[in-house]
């Protein structure tokens, strides 16, 4: 095995990222304190050409040297938007007929494993605040809650690490129902 240079990777420069076709999901951040974290999901969404992240609340927004150190430039290829309540981001994503999931340990929720999505139908995802979990608020106007499945003793994961689960579960979803 060899290890790929960065021309045999054949990466698109950030004007034609913007061009390409988008997976439809909008990742909402509902009240993220660190913005390593912040930059950390715009990194997976580029990898996985995710339409726009919603920044909601005390979510902090680019330029920020913090957000950069983890992003690596992603904010600049990846669509973004603020939104001051992530309720009001909820109301104008369902008005545009997207079906919203909150990540989230709740009564009932979906296993990740057991999500089925077609790759057409338009969804939003929510990763939630690091030390409350996505508000129940919010949760209650969504349309189903994913869980994680997991098997340690501290049943919580990086709001980074499980953004990049889950769009690396509905990315694969997608490229399956191709």
């Amino acid at each position: 095995m060899k290890k790929l240079s960065m021309e045999e990777l054949g990466r698109m420069n950030v004007e034609a990222f913007k061009q390409s076709e988008k997976l439809p999901i909008v990742v909402v951040l509902d009240n993220i304190r660190s913005m390593n974290n912040i930059g950390s999901v715009f990194r997976t969404c580029d990898a996985f050409r995710i339409e726009e992240i919603i920044l909601c609340g005390i979510t902090a927004c680019p330029p920020h040297k913090d957000i950069e150190k983890t992003a690596l430039g992603a904010t600049e290829s990846v669509k973004w938007s603020y939104s001051k309540n992530t309720l009001e981001a909820i109301e104008t994503l369902k008005v545009k007929n997207y079906i919203i999931y909150s990540v989230e340990q709740v009564e009932h929720s979906l296993s990740l494993e057991t999500a089925s999505w077609d790759g057409r139908q338009a969804i939003a995802l929510i990763f939630g605040n690091e030390v409350m979990g996505v508000d129940q608020e919010v949760v209650d106007k969504s349309d189903h809650c994913i869980e994680i499945p997991q098997f340690g003793t501290k049943h919580s994961l990086n709001i980074s690490v499980s953004a990049g689960i889950v769009l690396w579960h509905f990315c694969y979803l997608s490229l399956k129902n191709k």
